[in-house]
């Protein structure tokens, strides 16, 4: 496809922290244009310089490709209309993540099923840390399926979505930090381990804690790896080199671990590791960030689409 000729974009929901994100960065986009961004109680108003319609009067037909950001349990319904219309998609929320009808868009593992596809689930933005953490060592052995990997996630209040919550006001998340859905039940459980276990081989246990950090965005998970057999730090950066080193999205860092410094406004996912001395049997903590509002969702929506379309994977984002 020519990049000289802007692809048509559509944005359903267009006024929620992912949605502006998603315009933001299609604003930069050098082989795109927004055809329509929809919105319900933000209609009528402009977001980097597109007018929000009611998605009732979205004018789908003008676009090629639709990214929904509408809310789990919203979204399918006019996903499948733009389906119905023609039109390929990357959808946000949850609605296609388990689905056989949609190709799951991590897109450092399923590129080639992406290009093809017309509808990507893009992954939730825990999961993408985590999957791009734990898929290259469950696919070497190194992971001992008898113990359990134990995944303690943060992230930033965005991550939380832009409806009006009290246990969200800035007075009760400021100088503060705790864990929520503790318990092993998240949302997000399911998919992790069907990913894991369809690209990786693995089906452990997963105990995944999301804790809240004070900050706008970003994501930091440490992820606690039994072995099944022990590896320095040198060998475990050397595996997640082979797997990444040419991955434009993808930073591996050496002798270092990442912080939210490292990721946020951008679409990447920033890995390092740490050997785990004084135990008894072998173990590896991994440590991701990622900025959850790109990466973790509109960046990486951008990322598919553009692979969709045969654009360069990284038009319009800053890796």
């Amino acid at each position: 496809m020519n990049i000289n000729s802007p692809v048509p974009v559509g944005v359903l929901g267009g006024s929620g922290y992912v949605g502006q994100e998603l315009l933001r960065l299609l604003a930069g986009h050098p082989g795109a244009s927004v055809a329509f961004a929809t919105a319900e109680s933000a209609a009528g108003e402009r977001r980097d310089g597109v007018g929000l319609v009611r998605i009732e009067d979205a004018p789908l037909a003008r676009a090629e490709i639709v990214l929904s950001a509408l809310p789990h349990g919203v979204s399918a319904r006019y996903v499948q209309e733009a389906r119905g219309l023609g039109k390929r998609a990357v959808d946000l929320s949850a609605d296609f993540r388990l689905s056989p009808d949609a190709v799951y868009g991590l897109t450092e593992v399923t590129r080639p099923q992406v290009a093809t596809a017309d509808l990507v689930a893009n992954p939730g933005c825990y999961p993408t840390a985590a999957l791009l953490a734990l898929l290259p060592l469950a696919r070497e052995g190194l992971i001992d399926q008898s113990r359990e990997v134990v995944i303690d996630a943060a992230s930033g209040v965005t991550g939380a979505g832009r409806t009006l919550a009290r246990d969200l006001l800035f007075g009760e998340v400021a100088e503060d930090f705790r864990a929520y859905a503790a318990g092993n039940e998240h949302r997000h459980l399911p998919e992790l381990k069907a990913t894991l276990a369809r690209e990786g081989g693995f089906t452990g246990d997963l105990v995944f804690t999301p804790h809240l950090l004070p900050v706008k965005r970003g994501i930091l998970e440490t992820i606690h790896v039994p072995l099944t057999r022990a590896i320095d730090r040198a060998t475990a950066e050397g595996i997640y080199e082979t797997v990444y080193g040419n991955e434009p999205c993808v930073a591996v860092l050496h002798g270092a671990l990442p912080s939210l410094k490292d990721v946020v406004y951008r679409n990447r996912v920033a890995i390092g590791v740490a050997a785990v001395a004084n135990v008894r049997r072998p173990r590896l903590t991994v440590i991701a960030a990622i900025d959850n509002l790109v990466k973790g969702a509109a960046g990486q929506a951008i990322q598919n689409m553009n692979v969709m379309l045969g654009l360069p994977e990284t038009a319009g984002l800053t890796c």
